[in-house]
């Protein structure tokens, strides 16, 4: 029995829905009196990101079709009443307003190996239910890092190849240059805050399971490069993200779903310097978090937004330097984890309680899950 349009909505919108404003991070010490100027969307979202990036989406699959939530840019879809509440009824119509059916039909991932790990072959992706899937831009994170880092007085250091980035001396004035993190280890954090992201994307959204009476469970049993697109075989398409393959690469390397989800490197971008750019309109230009002209929920929204103090020129070509470098000497974009990325997963589906009662002591399940039809299905 599948979900109901209503069930599916709350899932969807629990696991990566809009929440009204981001209220950002207020203090810098080393750029005192500005605002921190970290945040890459205006947005609020149901799921915490590191300082406020923001590089993710939340695609889903039912029996209908493919989809992507896209609100990772939106302002906020519904104002909050002065009790810090937000109507559902106003809330839903305008988050399925950016609800984008990308294909027909269930996701094309069979459930069996090797898509699929053994012991979740019986139920993974199967008809009748709901499979929520948040994917991360990486390389945006990764840029969005670079950003941090710079305006944190630090720069990176090759410790693949043993050397500093080269030209990077000619940006003393504006850094410590001997202040370096490795890169293999500022693309792990990157990484571990990225699962974090998407991983409590699943679990608020595994919650609502509960509370609604649904059955279901987060879970990462599904192999990531065929649910996004890179098997390798036609007949098993995933979300269809492109993705490349070189020799001395012992996974492939997906980049990005052309007019849906585009990774923040090459070959969406010209260079690493165009996708610099794309980063800071997204941070500074029109619904961005540092726009002036972009509301929000303070009582002197203009003056908040503001204060953040824009990237300037020398800024952008330092941290484009190093992305750059890591590009053209590792052939991709971050050089060790990949640019696109996808982890955990939410599924939802209505509960067989007569297995539960037949086969389990009492308790098993919870009042809501007894109530669900009563509650959910009267008719």
């Amino acid at each position: 029995m599948p979900l109901s349009e209503l069930e599916k909505l709350l899932v969807v919108t629990a696991c990566g829905g809009n929440t009204g404003w981001n209220h950002l991070i207020y203090r810098g010490q080393r750029y005192a009196p500005h605002l921190s100027n970290y945040a890459g969307a205006a947005g609020g979202r149901t799921f915490p990101s590191a300082a406020g990036f923001h590089t993710s989406k939340t695609f889903f699959t039912d029996d209908e079709g493919v989809y992507v939530l896209d609100v990772r840019d939106a302002p906020a879809l519904a104002e909050r009443g002065n009790d810090g509440e937000i109507n559902l009824e106003t809330l839903l119509p305008e988050l399925q307003k950016h609800v984008r059916k990308i294909q027909d039909g269930r996701l094309k991932v069979p459930s069996e190996v090797p898509y699929v790990e053994a012991h979740n072959t019986w139920v993974a992706n199967k008809p009748g239910t709901l499979l929520v899937m948040p994917v991360g831009d990486l390389a945006q994170h990764v840029l969005l890092g670079l950003c941090y880092m710079l305006q944190n007085g630090q720069v990176l250091f090759d410790d693949i190849n043993k050397r500093a980035v080269p030209g990077i001396e000619k940006f003393s004035d504006l850094v410590d240059v001997k202040n370096v993190l490795p890169i293999s280890f500022a693309e792990q954090l990157c990484l571990s805050e990225i699962i974090v992201e998407l991983s409590t994307s699943c679990l608020a959204g595994a919650l609502l399971l509960q509370a609604m009476g649904l059955g279901g469970w987060m879970y990462d049993g599904i192999d990531p490069f065929s649910l996004l697109g890179a098997s390798g075989k036609p007949e098993v398409p995933g979300l269809g993200f492109r993705f490349d393959m070189k020799e001395n690469w012992s996974v492939p390397n997906v980049t990005g779903l052309p007019g849906i989800m585009e990774g923040f490197c090459p070959p969406h971008f010209k260079d690493m310097r165009a996708a610099v750019e794309a980063v800071c309109e997204r941070k500074f230009g029109k619904g961005g978090p540092f726009n002036a002209e972009t509301p929000g929920p303070f009582q002197d929204t203009k003056k908040v937004r503001s204060a953040a103090q824009v990237h300037s020129e020398a800024f952008r070509e330092c941290v484009a330097l190093q992305a750059q470098y890591i590009f053209d000497t590792f052939g991709k974009f971050p050089a060790t984890v990949p640019s696109i990325f996808t982890h955990m997963f939410l599924q939802a589906h209505h509960l067989d309680l007569d297995h539960y009662d037949t086969f389990y002591q009492p308790g098993e399940y919870l009042h809501t899950h007894a109530k669900h039809m009563e509650r959910w299905h009267r008719e």
